[in-house]
């Protein structure tokens, strides 16, 4: 039996429809709080939602909103625009990349969590094992309270590195993904460091089949893509439309690379559009109907040119892969 847990109850993941796998639609990071980078602030619930509703129109139903405890959720703002724009949204449990963790911690979260004055502190001196109870919690009764559940796990690391706190929330997750049969992301920064992140999911033995591996085309190199789906990891091209990283044409060259290779049912594409300027309604950028409304018919062309089917792996990479990896398999 397999279930898709969404902010508004599980869903069977023939329910989950045309998905973009990583999103971030309400969020206040109190890290980029604190630098004033107001760019980096989704604060103003009625923008995002005109965005959803972009999406919608266009024919998506679902999205992940990859959005940890350290980036500033606004679980009941996200879970309100899911229900007004008729989509599913998964929430995320679990946490981000190390520098991240400077912030001072929300007094919302103090009594969960402990009277620290920043997350790194908490970080710190919980215990593995704290740390993933906190993460159980948020999947099996809410995230931060609320009676919306995470339907995903989530750990990260930053550029070229992993540090010991890093490497203690990925045993947190990984614990908490055993307990909770959910679906586990990582965050890759610049998408570097999952073969080194791959080593210790085995040490704690995690499936990799349940583990999908964010920002793979912020690296764009075929043989690293081929060693992380050789593990049965799922792959997120999940920077579309951010030319300042790269041409879509690259992109495009490696998700087909890895169709090539025979790894169709491992890819998810997705924006991660967690800037203003990304998003139409707040700041005139492509906003979240791009992918769905652009970007697809370009892949279709381009694949179909490259004698692929190109509608087929479309529905692949935005419907059957994500509902298979982002099912609860009990």
């Amino acid at each position: 039996m397999s279930f898709i847990r969404t902010l508004h109850g599980d869903i069977d993941p023939k329910q989950l429809g045309f998905t973009y796998s990583h999103e971030h639609i309400v969020c206040r990071p109190p890290y980029w709080a604190e630098k004033g980078e107001d760019d980096l602030l989704l604060d103003d619930k009625e923008k995002s939602l005109q965005d959803v509703l972009d999406f919608a129109k266009h024919g998506g139903r679902s999205i992940v909103d990859a959005t940890a405890v350290d980036y500033g959720r606004d679980v009941e703002a996200v879970s309100e625009i899911a229900k007004k724009a008729g989509v599913h949204v998964i929430g995320t449990a679990g946490f981000n990349k190390s520098f991240l963790w400077e912030a001072k911690l929300p007094e919302k979260l103090k009594p969960a969590v402990g009277n620290y004055d920043t997350f790194y502190e908490w970080i710190d001196r919980a215990s593995i094992h704290q740390l993933a109870e906190f993460v159980i919690k948020e999947v099996e009764e809410g995230l931060e309270g609320t009676p919306y559940k995470a339907g995903q796990v989530k750990f990260g690391t930053g550029y070229n590195r992993i540090t010991p706190l890093e490497e203690k929330t990925i045993r947190a997750v990984a614990r908490a993904h055993h307990e909770t049969k959910a679906p586990i992301h990582s965050h890759t920064e610049a998408g570097t460091m999952a073969l080194e992140q791959i080593e210790i999911l085995k040490s704690e033995g995690v499936d990799l089949s349940f583990v999908s591996f964010g920002h793979m085309d912020r690296n764009p190199d075929p043989y690293y893509h081929e060693q992380i789906a050789k593990t049965g990891a799922f792959l997120s091209f999940d920077g579309i439309g951010k030319i300042k990283y790269g041409p879509e044409s690259t992109r495009i060259r490696c998700i087909l690379e890895l169709v090539k290779k025979g790894y169709e049912n491992q890819i998810l594409i997705s924006g991660d559009t967690a800037r203003k300027s990304y998003y139409k309604h707040y700041d005139y950028g492509l906003g979240l109907a791009y992918i769905i409304a652009k970007w697809v018919p370009r892949f279709i062309d381009e694949a179909d040119r490259a004698g692929f089917d190109g509608e087929r792996l479309v529905r692949l990479f935005f419907v059957e892969n994500p509902a298979r990896c982002f099912a609860f398999k009990k």
